[in-house]
């Protein structure tokens, strides 16, 4: 494939997908620029500090990309953040003062960045918060590709049917306000092309009248440790009360991951040996009727996400809607077979690593798990056919997004 590309300039606010599309670039040259909302360099004080202080602030780093061209507004987060807390900002005003704080530094940046450039470049943003920046590049006659980070208003829509179905589950969503989705619009028409990281998520772009010409799929990158590559796993030829299914679900507990249908199963399989351990932040009122083999574990560190990979059975993943599912890749890594629906990232192949719900109901989910209650020995034969993960790797994702770059040029 040539390299006679233009080079990428990527606007990322926060750290998602571990900066894996910068990171893909600047190993193959391609990378000109990564603007970012905070960027703590090892030796920077703020690592200084206690423990539990800025520890999310802190992970805003990799060494990947250490000898990269990086910029960022880490003071000036850190003033916005807390003006934030002082002025008692919360949900969405919070969410969309941070975007347009992020907009404004980052094309305050372009405009030094401009008369320095040898080339045109292709501008990178994610969804939300590339309005301005799309706005700017094109004043600039520069390619713009738009990083959809979720099925947009199709995942909106399904979410609040979902609220409406479990309304003693009292949750702190709410939609986004109408001009959250006005300016997303903008952002689309202005994108030459937007990337999504799974065909359901492009099914529900195309659901609200975007082109299928101009969205392109490419899944996510995912690195796993060499401590998961070499796991062994084994499974009881029974599961009893003394060794019980132990079945994973791992992320935020809110309705839109599934959550409801889960408690709804646990009620039903409630009499068999079942264990659910529920591993992540709660989003959802707890329930006085809640049965003994629920363990609500909470919220845990990413580097102890590893111990329940490798002593779980199963990893429960029936999202309502997700743009991929990060943690699909990461269970698969630890040969963990998946039960999943269908709104999500193409991982799971049915009945050969894992099983694909029908419908994400507590009757659905119930049967999957009967199913493995009674084949103790398929969940050995799904271990062993468990994702073959050179296809989600920094070469394939940049493999891909040159592929990208010359379809634009």
């Amino acid at each position: 494939m040539s390299d006679k590309v233009p080079p990428w300039i990527c606007c990322q606010l926060g750290a998602r997908e571990h900066y894996a599309i910068p990171r893909a670039l600047h190993q193959h040259g391609k990378l000109t620029h990564l603007i970012t909302d905070a960027w703590v360099l090892p030796q920077s004080p703020l690592n200084l500090l206690p423990t539990p202080l800025l520890t999310n602030l802190r992970d805003r780093f990799h060494p990947d990309l250490a000898q990269a061209s990086v910029h960022a507004f880490t003071n000036s987060l850190i003033r916005f953040e807390l003006a934030q807390r002082t002025s008692r900002t919360s949900g969405w005003e919070r969410i969309i003062a941070r975007n347009q704080w992020f907009q404004q530094r980052a094309v305050e940046l372009l405009e030094t960045i401009t008369p320095k450039l040898n080339t045109r470049p292709i501008l990178f943003a994610y969804s939300y918060a590339a309005l301005e920046l799309f706005r700017y590049a094109k004043t600039q006659g520069w390619i713009t590709i738009l990083g959809q980070i979720d099925p947009g208003l199709v995942e909106e829509t399904l979410v609040r049917q979902e609220h409406i179905r479990h309304p003693d589950y009292q949750s702190t969503w709410q939609p986004a306000p109408p001009q959250y989705w006005m300016n997303w619009q903008e952002e689309c028409l202005l994108a030459d092309r937007i990337v999504v990281n799974s065909p359901w998520s492009s099914q529900a772009l195309q659901q609200v009248g975007l082109p299928a010409n101009k969205i392109d799929i490419i899944p996510l990158a995912y690195n796993p440790s060499e401590t998961a590559s070499n796991f062994g796993r084994t499974y009881p030829s029974a599961f009893s009360t003394e060794r019980p299914l132990r079945v994973l679900f791992l992320g935020q507990v809110i309705l839109r991951k599934g959550i409801g249908a889960i408690l709804e199963a646990a009620e039903l399989l409630h009499h068999q040996p079942i264990e659910f351990w529920l591993v992540g932040s709660l989003g959802i009122a707890r329930q006085a009727k809640m049965y003994g083999q629920i363990q609500w574990i909470g919220a845990i560190p990413r580097r102890q996400t590893a111990q329940y990979y490798q002593l779980a059975d199963v990893l429960l993943f029936p999202t309502i809607s997700d743009g991929f599912g990060v943690v699909q890749l990461e269970a698969q890594a630890w040969k963990l077979p998946i039960i999943a629906s269908r709104f999500c990232g193409d991982v799971v192949k049915d009945r050969v690593n894992g099983l694909i719900l029908p419908e994400v109901t507590g009757e659905a989910i119930a049967l999957a798990l009967e199913f493995c209650l009674n084949n103790p020995r398929q969940f050995q034969t799904f271990a062993e056919a468990a994702t073959d993960m050179s296809s989600f790797s920094l070469s394939r994702l940049h493999y891909n997004l040159q592929s990208l770059s010359h379809a634009l040029i």
